[in-house]
């Protein structure tokens, strides 16, 4: 395993650089992740695919990791039911040491190798459900636990790490290596490999929900109403699907409370017409 997430910086005596130094060559090295991240497309195609077949049989799609891996699973997990109107047990984000560990970190949790699968037993997981273990470094004790795990009772896994040929690569059924190198400051993996997990979740989640249907054209017409700014981005979504004016798009999702629901009513309207 060649672990360049903790190799040194290309960059040495930060302190020393100014403000506007400091930001332009963060922002030279972060231009580095998407070219990064496209390398690895045909490995999360894999994973897309495999994760649809078996969400479409009922199952759910589960994240673990520890830091800042597991707070950019429960993130992405959690910003599926609004966007989406998909349930909230869909898509499952754990993190080492629990729901405390999102704002503080907890000392050692991610060193144990067996907690993931009792975490992941408490949502009674099972072989419908998909496993992405999430890890920079891809030696994380506390996933690769859970990952070992998990195989052993027949449940698809994955992993999303930032080094080539880690142990968690050699465990999951379908993972995916975005190589991103040396960070900034040497072995904040919260920098450019943080960035690349945030990516490839989107991607991810983004390309299974687009696959499950819960998109039209390119509109979020699932999407939970609960602020103004959504409400209103509905009635927009409304009026140019359907064709009709503010007023009737307001009314019509007043009375179905959903975009979809409000479209297929004027469309079906529409058709006996």
């Amino acid at each position: 395993m060649d672990n360049t997430t903790e190799k040194e910086s290309y960059y040495n005596d930060l302190e020393k650089m100014s403000v506007n130094d400091l930001l332009t060559n963060i922002n030279k090295e972060d231009q580095t992740v998407s070219l990064a991240v496209k390398q690895s497309i045909p490995q999360i195609e894999a994973l897309v695919k495999v994760t649809v077949e078996k969400m479409e049989d009922g199952g759910r799609l589960f994240y673990i990791g520890a830091g800042t891996s597991g707070r950019l699973g429960i993130l992405d997990a959690s910003e599926c039911p609004p966007t989406f109107g998909v349930p909230f047990d869909w898509i499952i984000g754990i993190i080492a040491g629990g729901d405390t560990a999102i704002r503080k970190a907890v000392e050692f949790a991610e060193d144990d190798k067996q907690q993931a699968w009792k975490d992941l037993s408490e949502h009674s997981i099972n072989s419908k459900d998909v496993l992405l273990g999430i890890a920079a470094s891809g030696t994380t004790p506390y996933v690769i636990g859970g990952l070992e795990a998990a195989n052993q009772v027949g449940i698809t896994t994955g992993c999303l790490v930032c080094n080539a040929q880690t142990p968690m690569s050699k465990i999951a059924q379908f993972p995916i290596e975005v190589i991103t190198g040396p960070e900034f400051v040497t072995g904040s993996t919260r920098m450019k490999a943080g960035t690349a997990q945030k990516l490839v979740l989107n991607m991810l989640s983004t390309s299974i929900m687009i696959r499950l249907g819960r998109v039209k054209g390119n509109k979020m017409v699932d999407m939970q109403l609960t602020n103004t700014k959504l409400f209103n981005r509905g009635t927009r979504i409304i009026m140019e699907e359907a064709g009709v004016n503010q007023e009737k798009a307001n009314e019509l999702l007043e009375k179905y409370g959903s975009v979809r629901r409000a479209i297929e009513h004027i469309q079906q309207i529409k058709a006996i017409k």
